[in-house]
């Protein structure tokens, strides 16, 4: 295209429209990058529960890569972060792993272990001890802004 033809064409509007496009889609992916992360929860207390909710929190992460995830287990729910824990399909510490690697963070409520007459030592490295678990749940509710989900 020679200059004239460019300059008419500039004049016309034509090349308009694709500018404002780009430029509408600069600012969408700015106004994504603005936004604040989502932030869950998942409340895990019965260990009948353990393989569907890893496999929640897997989906949950391919479908919005961004979100922080924090598990808050008590009672009967933290016997899948035991020292080899598993069940019929295997270990829960490869999967929990994995999880893990992917940016969430497992939290076991000593309360329960207390109760349990069980130390921090029995729970997997992957896990990390908070002092009361429903604590735990309505201080990430409350004061972060966490949604909270029950598996």
């Amino acid at each position: 295209m020679n200059y004239p033809t460019l300059f008419a064409t500039l004049l016309s509007g034509a090349l308009l429209l694709p500018c404002a496009a780009m430029a509408g889609a600069t600012q969408e992916a700015a106004t994504m990058a603005a936004e604040p992360a989502i932030k869950v929860v998942y409340h895990i207390n019965d260990a009948s529960v353990a393989r569907v909710a890893l496999r929640n929190i897997e989906n949950h992460l391919d479908a919005s890569p961004g979100v922080k995830i924090v598990v808050v287990t008590h009672g009967k729910g933290i016997d899948f972060l035991l020292n080899d824990a598993k069940d019929e399909k295997g270990a829960y510490e490869p999967q929990v792993a994995g999880l893990r690697d992917r940016g969430v963070t497992f939290d076991v409520c000593r309360n329960t272990l207390k109760s349990r007459k069980l130390n921090d030592g029995a729970v997997i490295m992957e896990a990390q001890v908070v002092p009361a678990g429903v604590a735990e749940i309505a201080r990430l509710q409350a004061r972060e802004g966490y949604v909270y989900l029950k598996p």
